[in-house]
């Protein structure tokens, strides 16, 4: 039984992964990819659960941290149309000898998706010591992975979505 929601998991992510590179935007009023705010929750939590299992940790449940905000324009339109971000984070409980090669799992992983590394160290003489920041340049979504220098058994991951429309809202045109 464990195995089908995994399995269902799985496919779950790719549907929603596909439709969100299938709607890619580049203009104004270029079409948003569709997700409700269930199914963004949904797969960036798939996210976070992949990425600290990539890292060899597990989740800190209580560092969970979901957040959704409106889409602001490139010349600060606020749409009125449902259209959102979203950002879900959380910690992964992860020594400070095996975070270094935990970023480098995740950064090597996140490259065969297709992700483009906008930023990357491996410096103890820096804060945080180990840092990765990731962008997908066809679904827009991006991944952090970075020492929680507030505790030095943690590892921070966000994941965030582009702006997304609801499903069944006629888009806003500018």
């Amino acid at each position: 039984m464990r195995y089908l929601k995994i399995a269902a998991r799985a496919i779950a992510a790719a549907t929603i992964a596909t439709a969100v590179a299938a709607c890619t935007s580049s203009g104004i009023n270029d079409p948003l990819p569709r997700m409700s705010r269930e199914d963004a929750e949904e797969w960036t939590a798939h996210w976070i659960d992949s990425l600290a299992h990539t890292a060899g940790g597990e989740i800190d449940e209580d560092t969970k941290k979901i957040n959704f905000r409106d889409c602001l324009g490139k010349n600060d339109e606020l749409a009125e149309d449902g259209r959102f971000e979203h950002t879900y984070s959380a910690r992964v409980v992860l020594p400070p000898e095996q975070r270094a090669q935990a970023v480098v799992d995740i950064r090597d992983t996140l490259v065969e998706k297709g992700f483009e590394v906008q930023s990357y160290r491996s410096d103890p003489t820096k804060r945080p010591a180990n840092l990765l920041d990731t962008w997908h340049p066809e679904d827009r979504q991006s991944v952090t992975a970075e020492d929680f220098t507030e505790n030095e058994n943690h590892l921070l991951l966000v994941v965030s979505t582009p702006c997304l429309l609801p499903p069944n809202v006629e888009q806003q045109q500018f």
